[in-house]
């Protein structure tokens, strides 16, 4: 090996979002011109730079790069001690190419962010809704849930209570809301509540506002269109029995005009019971007629 290289310092502490620098000192100890190539490698490489990244060195010259590092307030930059290298090649000599080691360490940051999903929750004898938690910080946390109706109308279950959430990703509460009343009739009432969420270690947490809006069992439309309803079932009967057809009668005019004509049970005899007698004057001359003949055949 032609060339001589140290790393100051070989280990540096840097805030997410901040920016930490280490020097790399390069001396070419050969005979030759010599140009160097330089490249982080390791997990810190895609945060990190290296100003220049090519040396050209003369026999017993030196060179220095800067390493910046700059990781992002992120989950992608994990906080503890994170190894890196520097790898040096030399252009003649590729072979030659070593790997001078260091160390950063990024510090830890949490951050979270929550949301009610929905803000309002709609039901008439419950309401369902959840709390998603995302982690936006490079450290695990664990978050506690809670829920606060400070007028006492409802009851609510949070399941689970506490959530432990890797960084980067997210978790989800659920939430089971109920009034205290059933609300049968009338306009609808809305019940305000918030949820908190509060990391481990943390006093203040993060606030959600939200709202119960609680529908009554039988809405106004409903009782309207049972109104109406009534009301023509009313109608239709009153109209039915006055204007309603008289079957009774009918039937009797029907039955009279359809029955054939009695017949007595005496006959002809009955009939010339009934006729008049003919008259006494008419008997008596018919006998006197015979008499006068009798008489005249007497003289003779």
């Amino acid at each position: 090996m032609t060339w001589w290289n140290s790393l100051d310092p070989a280990a540096v502490t840097v805030d997410p979002g901040g920016r930490a620098t280490v020097r790399l000192r390069v001396r070419n100890t050969g005979d030759t011109v010599e140009e160097y190539r330089l490249g982080v490698v390791g997990p810190a490489a895609g945060w990190a730079r290296v100003e220049p990244d090519v040396l050209r060195l003369y026999p017993g010259s030196e060179g220095t790069a800067e390493i910046s590092f700059a990781p992002p307030r992120s989950p992608d930059a994990a906080a503890g001690p994170t190894p890196f290298g520097i790898r040096v090649e030399p252009r003649e000599n590729p072979e030659a190419r070593d790997v001078v080691e260091g160390q950063v360490t990024v510090a830890p940051f949490s951050e979270i962010r929550a949301e009610l999903l929905p803000p309002t929750i709609v039901g008439r004898f419950r309401g369902r809704a959840s709390v998603a938690v995302d982690n936006l910080g490079n450290t695990p946390l664990t978050a506690a849930l809670t829920l606060r109706d400070d007028a006492g109308r409802l009851a609510y279950e949070v399941d689970p209570t506490a959530i432990q959430i890797a960084p980067g990703r997210a978790a989800f509460a659920n939430l089971t809301i109920r009034p205290q009343q059933v609300l049968w009739t009338g306009s609808g009432q809305t019940h305000p509540l918030t949820v908190s969420v509060r990391r481990s270690g943390d006093e203040q947490g993060h606030e959600l506002p939200g709202s119960f809006d609680q529908r009554p069992v039988l809405p106004r439309r409903l009782l309207a269109a049972g109104g109406v309803l009534a009301a023509l079932a009313v109608a239709s009967v009153v109209a039915w029995l006055t204007y309603a057809p008289d079957f009774d009668g009918s039937a009797r005019e029907n039955q009279a005009v359809a029955a054939p004509a009695a017949v007595p049970q005496g006959g002809e005899k009955d009939s010339l019971d009934d006729a008049p007698a003919p008259p006494k004057g008419e008997k008596g001359g018919g006998g006197g007629g015979h008499g006068g003949a009798d008489s005249g055949s007497g003289g003779t």
